[in-house]
C-alpha cells in the first residue's frame, strides 16, 4: 500500500469535501460528535491535509495559527486504515513542514491516542478535560 500526504487550503473544495467525508464518518458517526461542534467555522482559515492509500483518501487533519502557536486539529483516519501507518505519515509530513518555523506546536488530543502523539515528541500539559463529550489532554510538541 502506497501512502501519500498532500496539503491544501479551503479554496480546494473537492479536497475539502473529501476531508469532510472522513471527519463526518470518524467524528460525527463513530464518536457521536455533533455536526455543530465538528464544523466550527474555522476550516476557511486552516491548512488542511489528506492522506491517500493507493490514491484513495483515507485520513485527514488540519492546522491553524492561534494566539498560542500552531494548533493541530481534526486528525481522523477511516477505521479500516488505522494502525497501517496513515496517521504516522500524516504526523511526519506536518512536523517536517512545521519544525523549521520554530513555532510552538500544540493540540487537544483524545485520551485514546495520547500515546501515539507522544511517539512524535508531544507531551501532556495540564489536566484531563472533556471536549465534545470525549476525554482530551492538551499536548505540546517538546522535542
Amino acid at each position: 500500500m502506497e501512502i501519500n500526504v498532500i496539503r491544501f487550503n479551503s479554496k480546494n473544495t473537492e479536497l475539502l469535501n473529501e476531508a469532510f467525508k472522513i471527519r463526518t464518518t470518524v467524528f460525527v458517526e463513530e464518536q457521536n460528535v455533533s455536526k455543530e461542534i465538528e464544523y466550527d467555522g474555522l476550516d476557511e482559515e486552516a491548512i488542511h491535509y489528506l492522506v491517500f492509500a493507493d490514491k484513495k483518501p483515507i485520513g485527514t487533519g488540519r492546522r491553524r495559527y492561534t494566539e498560542e502557536g500552531i494548533k493541530l486539529e481534526r486528525f481522523a483516519v477511516y477505521k479500516e486504515y488505522r494502525g497501517k501507518n496513515a496517521g504516522a505519515k500524516l504526523m511526519e509530513y506536518i512536523l517536517n513542514e512545521l519544525l523549521p518555523t520554530n513555532q510552538k506546536i500544540y493540540m487537544n488530543a483524545q485520551s485514546a491516542v495520547v500515546r501515539f502523539y507522544e511517539k512524535y515528541g508531544f507531551k501532556i500539559v495540564g489536566d484531563r478535560f472533556i471536549e465534545a463529550n470525549i476525554e482530551h489532554y492538551k499536548m505540546l510538541y517538546n522535542k
